[in-house]
């Protein structure tokens, strides 16, 4: 799982698929607590530290749209909608209400295991973000990287042509130097998924970046390849005030 054994809520009217899915998530290093409506959700997250939300959208009483809004409105806790119904309008409205994704019934229990994965995985992310993102320039090795102006320099002070997602991700890895960095987490980090990309365009991506900064780019040094892990940005990273020379 993306952190240690994290607390689950299920929140599903159906006795039999919400014994199942707590059943299921147990067996996989999750602590499961469970509820019926509206009502018990919220008594639930009362009561107990929740990582993260799965919401049948057809409840009793209130909607799982319904509730998913007001959960959102006062915890960025994150939500998984399940519903019944396949139609691409509740799946955009749920996300509209700020879900995080969204899983049609039937699923394989696998699969949700895997959004629960990379949604946690992208919240962990978020909170592991190095002092250094938001910062207006880094420098590394000499170069200059300004996120204001959009461009990189050499040691030698030349600007460096990058495409725009080649700097997008140069910058994900100068904010967490130092990190195996897999890459799942890269394209969760730079919202590939929602382009449709795959783990490959990473791979382009990283080749096209080591041709334009590495001294050798077929011995990388700066952005290492971890085998089975992803990639890691090697060099020191400090940040710098915007056009410092």
């Amino acid at each position: 799982m993306a952190q240690a054994t994290p607390n689950i809520l299920v929140v599903e009217d159906d006795r039999e698929t919400r014994a199942l899915i707590a059943k299921y998530l147990r067996s996989n290093a999750c602590h499961v607590t469970t509820a019926g409506d509206g009502r018990e959700m919220f008594r639930a997250m009362f009561d107990h530290r929740v990582d993260l939300l799965i919401l049948d959208v057809m409840l009793p009483g209130e909607d799982g749209l319904t509730l998913c809004r007001r959960v959102r409105a006062q915890s960025q806790t994150p939500i998984i909608m399940l519903t019944a119904r396949g139609d691409d309008v509740d799946r955009i409205m749920g996300l509209e209400m700020g879900a995080d994704d969204y899983l049609p019934k039937p699923f394989n229990p696998r699969e949700l295991l895997a959004r629960i994965n990379a949604v946690l995985r992208r919240q962990q992310a978020g909170r592991n973000a190095s002092a250094l993102e938001g910062t207006p320039a880094l420098r590394f090795l000499g170069w200059h990287i300004d996120f204001r102006l959009r461009e990189l320099r050499n040691p030698e002070g030349a600007r460096v042509a990058m495409t725009s997602a080649e700097f997008d991700l140069l910058r994900i890895f100068c904010e967490r130097a130092g990190r195996v960095l897999s890459r799942d987490s890269l394209l969760d980090l730079s919202n590939g998924r929602n382009a449709g990309s795959f783990e490959r365009s990473i791979d382009v991506l990283v080749s096209r970046i080591r041709r334009k900064i590495e001294p050798d780019p077929q011995q990388a040094t700066m952005i290492k390849t971890v085998r089975s892990g992803g990639y890691m940005f090697t060099p020191h990273v400090e940040a710098i005030a915007a056009g410092d020379a």
